[in-house]
């Protein structure tokens, strides 16, 4: 009963991802740099070209479905705008407080 149970979840799940291997790796890359971007950024605050950087990966993330020709697989594509967005607004707002930490610390010559 379990297995059937995980086999319907796994079917459910791979038919937005079927035929659409570089959909996934792109979508997997993505996700592990924006990550790891996550990662340095809160190990090493007020780091304003980080909070950059977010923001351009969150933009590529939105663009990734036309990059990767997956607009057709609507979970995938809706899956990457919505993160990307999400990625995109939360950097955005984050981005003045940063620089904001920024010149604080580093006093200007």
């Amino acid at each position: 009963m379990l297995q059937a149970q995980v086999q319907v979840q796994w079917l459910r799940w791979s038919l937005w991802t079927a035929n659409t291997t570089a959909s996934v790796l792109l979508m997997v890359f993505l996700g592990v740099v924006i990550a790891a971007s996550g990662v340095v950024n809160l190990a090493s605050p007020g780091m304003p070209w980080v909070e950059t950087a977010q923001v351009v990966l969150g933009a590529v993330l939105v663009l990734a479905p036309w990059l990767g020709a997956y607009t057709g697989q609507t979970g995938a594509a809706w899956t990457s705008w919505i993160a990307g967005a999400v990625v995109v607004i939360a950097s955005a707002l984050a981005l003045r407080p940063s620089t904001d930490a920024h010149q604080h610390a580093v006093p200007s010559r």
